[in-house]
């Protein structure tokens, strides 16, 4: 993934990479991953080596990656905000010989291993300790160690290959009808794309790469605030982005902006995205916003709209992901694992050429977790949706939220859609606490718009518009969700906050 970077149609003074704490030129930023890839080499990191680094906001990440790559080693981003001790448990699940970062974050680590500091003002490297030998060496296509989600468990170590992840860039280049990776002239200026999401997590790393093989430079954002990217927005002339459902809200909410122009479209990733927080946008900056679908094992987004989608359907269908890419099969099995018909609700099961190489094993396991999800070549997504009857996905929640009330399912989704309609509610989740009779009953946690949840009028509308048995028993007020880092709602700190219940009449 080296050419992605030596490919730009970029001439050396070409400003390719804005960020919060300056600009690079294509010079500059290719002279900084050569010194940091020298150093690289001089503390004893060899092809496949296994590298950590550490990654805040700015172009740390992009220049870290591509001087691993340029070694031809293996690239695990961590988040700089991690303590040492969260770092130290994560370099002991998934073993790194050495980490990148600056000295601020490196001074905070307790592991032993190697490490290279990093400046970001002269964008120099030297070495505070050569490599320790790696646990284990990875072959010459594996590219990236991610880390999955962990909304529904322990995440896990995916692994990412050069040549699928060029694949799915090429795949979805190929959706939006952008210009693809063919040789073009360098010139003085170049179109950027936003980056508003951290290049610790893979959306704000593919959606770099993606920018990069389109032949395109990037903004990218500090920490996410509505008033600088409305900043951002404006000064480079963004007439689409992508952005994380919490980023979505935080603009909704925001008394800081009252336009967001000239954007016209928002990609919504990382997350689903309710329907109700779509529209709501819409409604008030505009713009139209379009939900897509992937996960870290699938190689990323496989699931998306195309030009013609927008202009053939717009609003009509807000709330989809969109169609599956090129050579990417959705299907839809039941708990038997049959397909069901056109717009009924079932397990989704995806089958991609860009699928992960499989996981990365941890320092107490002799070989490679296996993955039992996948079943003749289809990824078990633990995603509940529907295709429509022009192909496109619906996400209606996860198997693991779906809330089993004394047999009769209920998906939390559905309950919350129904909340947001709600005018005294900004925001809502639900999730099901463990009852001894009818085993579990959902529970509302809810962001009021302003003051006290009024739980009699939540409890009226509810029955108004949701079947008796999915009725929250009990709604709850707090101040703000508990979000991973891509806006993904966990729903099992907030059933761990309620004692199970006696009984439910």
């Amino acid at each position: 993934m080296v050419e992605l970077l030596n490919d730009l149609p970029a001439l050396d003074e070409t400003v390719v990479v804005h960020s919060t704490g300056g600009a690079l030129t294509f010079m500059e930023l290719r002279a900084a991953v050569s010194r940091v890839a020298a150093e690289l080499t001089r503390a004893g990191v060899e092809p496949g080596h296994p590298v950590g680094a550490l990654v805040g906001p700015g172009v740390t990440g992009v220049v870290a990656m591509f001087a691993v790559w340029t070694v031809g080693a293996v690239y695990m981003p961590i988040n700089h905000r991690g303590t040492g001790r969260e770092v130290a448990d994560l370099v002991a699940d998934t073993p790194v010989g050495l980490l990148l970062g600056t000295a601020e974050d490196l001074d905070r680590q307790i592991v032993d291993i190697g490490m290279i500091e990093l400046d970001e003002t002269a964008w120099s490297a030297k070495i505070r300790r050569p490599m320790t030998a790696p646990a284990t060496t990875y072959d010459s296509d594996t590219a990236l160690i991610l880390r999955t989600s962990g909304t529904t468990g322990k995440p896990k170590a995916v692994l990412l290959r050069h040549r699928s992840t060029i694949d799915a860039l090429d795949s979805s280049l190929r959706k939006l009808r952008r210009r693809g990776p063919d040789p073009r002239e360098p010139r003085e200026s170049i179109r950027v794309n936003l980056i508003p999401l951290s290049l610790a997590l893979w959306a704000g790393i593919f959606n770099t790469l993606f920018s990069l093989r389109a032949g395109f430079g990037v903004v990218l954002l500090g920490r996410f605030t509505p008033a600088e990217f409305a900043v951002a927005v404006r000064t480079h002339r963004f007439k689409s982005t992508v952005l994380a459902p919490a980023m979505i809200t935080m603009l909704c909410d925001s008394d800081k902006i009252n336009t967001l122009e000239p954007l016209e479209i928002v990609r919504s990733i990382t997350a689903p995205l309710s329907p109700a927080t779509a529209r709501r946008f819409h409604e008030r900056f505009g713009v139209l916003v379009l939900n897509s679908y992937g996960q870290t094992e699938l190689g990323g987004e496989v699931v998306g709209w195309t030009i013609e989608d927008i202009r053939g359907f717009g609003a009509e269908k807000l709330g989809a992901t969109g169609r599956p890419y090129d050579d990417v099969d959705v299907r839809i099995l039941d708990e038997d694992d049959q397909e069901v018909a056109t717009n009924e609700l079932g397990h989704i099961h995806i089958r991609s050429p860009f699928r992960m190489r499989g996981y990365a094993a941890a320092v107490d396991e002799t070989s490679p977790p296996g993955d039992d999800r996948i079943v003749d070549g289809f990824l078990r997504t633990g995603d509940i949706g529907r295709l429509d009857g022009d192909g496109f996905l619906w996400i209606e929640g996860r198997v693991s939220d779906m809330i089993n009330r004394g047999g009769l399912k209920i998906f939390p989704d559905e309950v919350e859609e129904v909340l947001r309609r709600h005018s005294s509610v900004r925001d809502v989740a639900v999730a099901g606490v463990p009852d001894s009779r009818l085993g579990e009953v959902p529970y509302a946690w809810i962001v009021p718009r302003s003051g006290s949840v009024d739980a009699l009028a939540l409890e009226a509308w509810c029955r108004e518009h949701l079947a008796p048995y999915k009725v929250p028993v009990a709604f709850v007020t707090v101040e703000t969700m508990p979000r991973s880092d891509v806006g993904k709602l966990l729903r099992r700190e907030l059933s761990c906050t309620i004692p199970p219940r006696q009984a439910t009449l």
